[in-house]
């Protein structure tokens, strides 16, 4: 096999890589078809790179083998201090041929990035290819998310006894902004033990308050014996913040948000939200449902799959001290 060719990604392997990439997609949508056809084009695979690489103190690496490009990767830093000194690879970010290049590929650009003081590094890596998966975990990565995805099609299954779903009215805004600050807290108990902020209740009720009216979202809630105990929200993918470019299906509705309080877990509550979100997006006319949870949430990770969500990108986490 011919030496493999390393150095720092530049303004002029662009076009090439972009190639990959929308090869990359190709091969991932064999796997997923309901992801978007349209990075199949070099051209707007392209775009999406070139867009990446634009984006302010970016880097990366490519790799090539006989003058032929095998592959790249490419991060940039998120501005928020919830990430901490950090660079991310997005799902545009990275294509190989080879597996095992990733690794030669990230030894090189970690080196800058490393020595920049960015020692928060993720990844989001298309879910279906293991060997990459396998690689990044070979690099020290654990798994930290999960984006996924389900055809936009009626469940067909009923709630338990003495548990019903319904639209919000804004009566429920005192145990909506409860359960906004309900979900930071359960993700910051073990397992999970995010650092995220948790805000106040009364913070989420003058945003409810404000916009509660708001057509881009819809409210549901569950209620067991005349008392609201979860609630969810849906909307259309393009209000996520967290599912772009390759991670971004055409037409997809969003499941966004969903919680149900401590003592009201186990019945069912939150296993109907969601049904309730997907019945909506079929009745908005949607394709697809897209959805994301933390993997170390483990009633979000049981709860969304078994309502058939397959995942389609993961992201990974490393953090060097």
């Amino acid at each position: 096999m011919s030496r493999l060719e390393l150095r720092p990604l530049a303004a002029a392997d662009l076009p090439a890589c972009g190639t990959l990439l929308a090869d990359r997609h190709r091969r991932h949508r064999v796997a997923q078809p309901q992801l978007s056809a349209r990075f199949e084009d070099p051209a707007v695979a392209l775009a999406e790179l070139t867009a990446a690489y634009e984006t302010p103190d970016s880097s990366g690496a490519v790799a090539y083998r006989a003058g032929v490009p095998v592959g790249f990767v490419l991060g940039a830093p998120k501005p928020s201090p919830l990430w901490g000194p950090n660079i991310w690879v997005e799902a545009a970010g990275l294509a190989v041929t080879d597996a095992e290049v990733m690794r030669d590929l990230y030894a090189v650009a970690a080196t800058r990035w490393v020595d920049e003081g960015r020692t928060a590094h993720y990844v989001v890596v298309p879910a279906h290819d293991a060997e990459l998966v396998r690689a990044w975990f070979r690099l020290g990565f654990g798994q930290q998310h999960a984006h996924a995805i389900r055809p936009a099609a009626r469940l067909g299954t009923g709630t338990r006894a003495g548990l019903s779903v319904r639209r919000a009215i804004r009566a429920d805004i005192p145990a909506l902004a409860q359960l906004d600050v309900e979900l930071p807290l359960h993700q910051g108990l073990s397992p999970t033990f995010s650092a995220g902020r948790v805000g106040t209740v009364e913070e989420s009720l003058a945003e409810w308050a404000a916009d509660f009216d708001d057509p881009a979202y819809t409210t549901f809630v569950a209620e067991s014996n005349g008392r609201v105990i979860g609630a969810a929200v849906g909307c259309a993918l393009e209000q996520s913040s967290g599912h772009l470019s390759l991670a971004r299906p055409d037409h997809a509705g969003f499941l966004g948000f969903a919680a149900v309080f401590p003592d009201a877990r186990g019945v069912g509550a939150g296993r109907a939200l969601g049904a309730a979100v997907i019945d909506w997006a079929v009745s908005a006319g949607f394709d697809s449902v897209v959805t994301d949870w933390r993997v170390t949430n483990l009633l979000s990770s049981r709860t969304w799959p078994a309502l058939g969500f397959a995942e389609t990108f993961l992201r990974l986490h490393r953090l060097i001290r």
